[in-house]
């Protein structure tokens, strides 16, 4: 029986992977993105895999939107067996610098969208066999990292989140996991790095470069390896598996 996925956040980098990735592993995907042109174009890379595809803008912080794009995977590709919270911002900024406006931009993106996407989920999902929720965490959601401060928190909430749902939800057969990326090759790590030059007094490249020197695998990851990991909570052979956050991050934190 074919399985249905719905992606957020889905126009570019870590969620493209992702849509792509669940598509050839047999899954019709709902692709969504805040931009409706860069949802369409991936929805038509998964049409191309030859899977069935639907394109839904919207955006997650508002939860009568996000409820509205379950609704609408639900109607056109007829299930949702899993739900990918991909859908995050960073922001790069000294802690004493942060004003009530940063704050709440990525918590409402960050950590409301997970929630709001948690909830339409769970609604259809406690109704109809279970399934499967994934959420976007991080490396930062383990470690809190300096000039990321926020980013971090709304990340260490994920990861609370994530496991509280677990608890509830297991008695429908929900199962709420989340990945944790390290470095990724992505435009968000670019604006990152860029951002980073520009408080530390760095050269283009430079900070994602000292970074990455901590990675013990040696070599950035890209969206393609969280990709490979969301496949896995995905299928079958993550049934047993729920609460976790784990990190994917070629060795960058260990714990």
């Amino acid at each position: 029986m074919t399985r249905v996925a719905l992606v957020t956040g889905a126009g570019r980098g870590i969620g493209r992977a992702i849509a792509l990735r669940l598509a050839a592993d047999g899954h019709d995907v709902a692709v969504n993105d805040i931009n409706p042109d860069s949802a369409e174009q991936v929805a038509e890379e998964v049409r191309a895999a030859g899977r069935r595809a639907l394109a839904v803008s919207g955006d997650v912080s508002d939860r009568d939107s996000t409820f509205r794009i379950v609704d609408d995977t639900i109607t056109e590709l007829g299930a949702l067996d899993t739900h990918v919270n991909n859908a995050g911002v960073a922001q790069v900024k000294p802690l004493l610098d942060v004003e009530p406006t940063d704050l709440e931009k990525l918590f409402t993106v960050n950590v409301f969208g997970v929630v709001y996407g948690m909830q339409a989920a769970a609604m259809y999902m406690r109704g109809h066999g279970g399934g499967k929720i994934i959420n976007a965490a991080s490396i930062a959601g383990h470690s809190g990292f300096d000039y990321l401060g926020v980013y971090s928190a709304t990340k260490f909430g994920v990861v609370g989140i994530t496991q509280a749902a677990a608890k509830e939800l297991a008695q429908h057969n929900i199962t709420v996991n989340a990945y944790c990326p390290g470095i990724v090759g992505t435009d968000m790590w670019d604006d990152i790095d860029a951002r980073l030059g520009g408080y530390l007094g760095l050269e283009k490249g430079e900070a994602m470069r000292r970074y990455a020197q901590g990675i013990a695998l040696g070599r950035v990851q890209t969206p393609d390896d969280v990709a490979g990991f969301v496949s896995y909570l995905s299928g079958p052979d993550a049934d047993y598996m729920t609460g976790q956050s784990v990190m994917i991050d070629g060795g960058v934190i260990m714990r």
